[in-house]
């Protein structure tokens, strides 16, 4: 499942590929949809609400600080990127991996 999800490593971190679900009943990594980590967050889409849910939503997912998490394209779409800092490629993975599996 994990070779599914679209992420890119560059000098500045991994660029993860993120399918957004503002609206839900919970805030978590919930699973996959479309080569994307589908991460679910109680608040609604408006004024960058839910972007600050997701990247509060994901850093607790991943085990990492608010700060390692940021938006990095697609402030207005469900599908957005995020640069997640101060991790490798093999860690996030396996970040993703124990999330996934809760």
């Amino acid at each position: 499942m994990l070779e599914e999800i679209d992420y890119e490593a560059t000098d500045a971190g991994i660029l993860l590929a993120v399918q957004a679900q503002p609206g839900a009943r919970r805030n978590g990594i919930v699973g996959v949809h479309g080569g994307r980590l589908k991460v679910a967050v109680t608040q609604v889409a408006e004024k960058g609400k839910a972007n600050a849910a997701l990247v509060a939503a994901l850093a607790a997912g991943l085990g990492v600080k608010r700060s390692q998490v940021r938006l990095a394209s697609g402030p207005t779409n469900s599908q957005k990127r995020f640069l997640v800092t101060g991790l490798t490629v093999d860690e996030l993975r396996g970040r993703i991996a124990a999330a996934l599996s809760r």
